[in-house]
């Protein structure tokens, strides 16, 4: 296994993610930015502050010129236009200009909020993601999606932007709650699901070191989970076609994180709704009850059971209508064809839909 893959945007390259057992080398990865001549912001939240902030914080000031911290409260309720706006406001007092770099320290919504606000602050910054969630680390710090909450309709407010580097800590997953680490696994299943039958049947294997999180093991995942990614957006690096398989799970899965208020994680609802769309895939006559009832088992593994029995499969229809992948009145859903091969299909219907959601 390599510690390195290097993403290309339009035939150059863009970034590289890195894969590093410590923060140790976060300067020498940093090299080519410059940031002696730069001012900092790392941007956080407050359940990642106590823990890395400090040690991040003492590798960037001994080299940048100046070095500023943002924290905000912790959790999806607050990946609102409000903290952006809280970030502008520190941005603009310490005087940041477009040849200043911001730094985003955390899960997915951080690294969304952070490459929002780089996108959009003098019409554009760099900035380079350190996330430590494996959700972050396997899905929404790698390929330049960005973005804030809406009205509680999820990322309707963003823009492609992408980092300049994303340096993965690896070790950070061990100060991860069980249910986060979870979480993130609705983003790894998915990707075998979508992309690669013999890493799904790897994972299937390896359940158990992945539970204790044995640390090779977790590496390997990662990094497979990134080479997928990676893979995807590079080419289609603005979702103008097959980056949209990436959204496997999301159109219900987003629908059901709405109703749900949030309560249940990102992963949670993702991994809800790849078992959803396996079913369509199943009405549809492209696999077989028994790959259903072994994609759920996966998922279940990891405790994500779907169980959104207290839901109204009306109110989740009715929820996904407002998604930004409508195409017109249509679904872009995504279904797969088997496992491991994932295709975009606009002919799914509000029955089909409420037949699998009332079981």
């Amino acid at each position: 296994m390599n510690n390195k893959i290097e993403i290309c945007n339009e035939g150059k390259k863009a970034y590289d993610i890195v894969l590093r057992d410590s923060f140790a080398d976060l300067l020498d990865q940093m090299e080519f930015l410059e940031i002696e001549k730069k001012k900092v912001c790392i941007v956080t939240e407050s359940n990642v502050a106590p823990i890395y902030l400090k040690e991040v914080c003492e590798l960037i000031s001994s080299k940048a010129s100046k070095t500023i911290t943002f924290s905000f409260e912790a959790g999806e309720k607050h990946k609102q236009l409000k903290t952006i706006e809280a970030l502008y406001e520190e941005l603009i007092i310490n005087h940041f200009d477009r040849q200043d770099l911001l730094i985003a320290l955390g899960g997915g919504v951080v690294g969304d909020m952070t490459g929002y606000a780089a996108a959009t602050y003098l019409r554009g910054i760099d900035f380079v993601q350190v996330p430590t969630t494996l959700l972050s680390q396997v899905d929404s710090s790698i390929g330049g999606k960005t973005g804030v909450d809406f009205l509680q309709y999820k990322n309707m407010v963003g823009a492609f932007h992408q980092p300049k580097l994303v340096y993965i800590n690896t070790t950070t997953l061990k100060s991860l709650p069980e249910r986060e680490y979870f979480s993130g696994m609705g983003e790894v299943i998915k990707h075998g699901l979508i992309k690669d039958a013999a890493y799904y049947e790897w994972i299937k294997e390896n359940i158990d070191v992945i539970k204790a999180r044995e640390h090779e093991a977790v590496k390997e995942m990662i990094y497979q989970s990134c080479l997928i990614k990676g893979g995807v957006v590079e080419r289609d690096p603005k979702e103008k076609g097959k980056r949209a398989l990436l959204n496997f799970g999301h159109t219900l899965g987003h629908a059901i994180e709405k109703l749900k208020d949030f309560t249940w994680l990102h992963g949670e609802c993702v991994a809800a709704g790849c078992c959803l769309a396996a079913e369509i895939s199943c009405i549809k006559g492209n696999i077989s009850k028994e790959e259903v009832d072994d994609i759920k088992g996966v998922f279940e593994a990891f405790d994500m059971n779907g169980d959104i029995s207290e839901l109204s499969a009306d109110d989740i229809v009715k929820t996904t209508k407002s998604d930004k992948k409508m195409v017109g009145d249509k679904i872009k859903f995504v279904l797969l064809r088997s496992v491991g091969d994932a295709y975009i299909d606009m002919s799914v219907t509000d029955d089909e839909m409420k037949q699998v959601l009332q079981g």
